[in-house]
């Protein structure tokens, strides 16, 4: 069965933006001292995706100014508002996660849950992310939309690998 794998960057307070929406804070500290010598395979990873799922914010915060970068999977936007239609991306605005479930029974590669956060809350407490991938950021930024919003079941997690690259490192882990 395809996998349902959340990937994002968090601050070391747990935001996955500022208060803006901005990402630029995303990003190294500029020292490769303590990179280790395995690395997160980011191109591995979009290669065993055909699809992303995400939020309204998440699409026209980042997607929309990068469409080449994903024109070759499918982009599930969830949303209520009324979007610009473009070739690869479906709007829905019904219950995300039964239609997730519902894809991830038909053949594919895996699913990449892209945020933001609304979105992403909503697929924790439903457990069904299989898969996390989480880049921590040097960086508190105090501030802006939080990833974990709480008030979860308890989710047991397997640590499958971490990873070192600029000061940014990448925790892996399994739903168990």
């Amino acid at each position: 069965m395809r996998k349902l794998i959340l990937n994002l960057a968090i601050s070391l307070d747990g935001f996955i933006s500022d208060d803006n929406g901005k990402f630029d804070w995303i990003v190294g500290h500029a020292d490769k001292s303590k990179d280790t010598k395995e690395t997160f395979d980011f191109p591995g990873f979009m290669k065993d995706i055909d699809t992303i799922v995400m939020g309204s914010k998440a699409y026209e915060d980042v997607v929309l100014s990068n469409l080449d970068t994903y024109e070759d999977k499918k982009i599930i936007v969830a949303t209520t508002r009324v979007l610009e239609k473009r070739k690869n991306v479906e709007f829905f605005s019904g219950d995300i996660c039964s239609q997730i479930l519902e894809l991830r029974k038909h053949k594919g590669n895996n699913i990449w849950l892209y945020g933001g956060a609304v979105l992403t809350d909503a697929f924790i407490k439903a457990n069904l992310v299989d898969k996390y991938v989480i880049g921590i950021i040097p960086t508190i930024l105090g501030s802006g939309r939080l990833l974990f919003k709480g008030n979860y079941k308890k989710i047991d997690l397997h640590l499958d690998q971490v990873t070192v690259n600029d000061g940014i490192t990448m925790l892996i882990y399994s739903r168990r």
